[in-house]
């Protein structure tokens, strides 16, 4: 299956990922993604250059993870940007709309994810394990 991802959300989520990582390796991220979420950010980064072929419900479920990730770090920066500033303020502004080009992903992997579960159960039967999700293979 292919994730399409346009030039403003492929910047928002490189921009969000690397921020991530260098806050988190610094250790003073005002919030810390679990050590999964971190391994999941560092496989997606090389991959952000277009739309997205995934081929397996346990790599959507792991870029999955990867862009919550991001999302939730770009949300907390929001946050505090517009509270040191003020919401109009432009630095408050491109924080908003890196949030919101990041969670627009975030939404459609979910979607994603959940329409391979449900593939998945419907040509086996029964809801995808984790040997399942590795090895069910869906074309682009």
């Amino acid at each position: 299956m292919i994730l399409h991802c346009n030039f403003e959300e492929l910047r928002a989520l490189t921009a969000g990922g690397r921020s991530l990582l260098e806050e988190d390796s610094e250790g003073h991220a005002s919030v810390l993604a679990p050590a999964e979420s971190r391994a999941r950010v560092e496989a997606l980064l090389p991959r952000l250059t277009g739309d997205l072929s995934v081929a397996s419900l346990a790599e959507a479920r792991g870029m999955r993870t990867a862009v919550h990730a991001i999302v939730e770090f770009l949300r907390v920066e929001m946050e505090a940007t517009i509270l040191a500033t003020h919401a109009a303020d432009e630095s408050a502004v491109a924080a908003y709309f890196d949030f919101a080009h990041a969670l627009s992903v975030f939404h459609r992997l979910h979607e994603m994810v959940t329409e391979m579960e449900a593939l998945v159960e419907l040509v086996t039967g029964e809801p995808a394990d984790a040997e399942t999700a590795r090895t069910f293979r869906f074309p682009d």
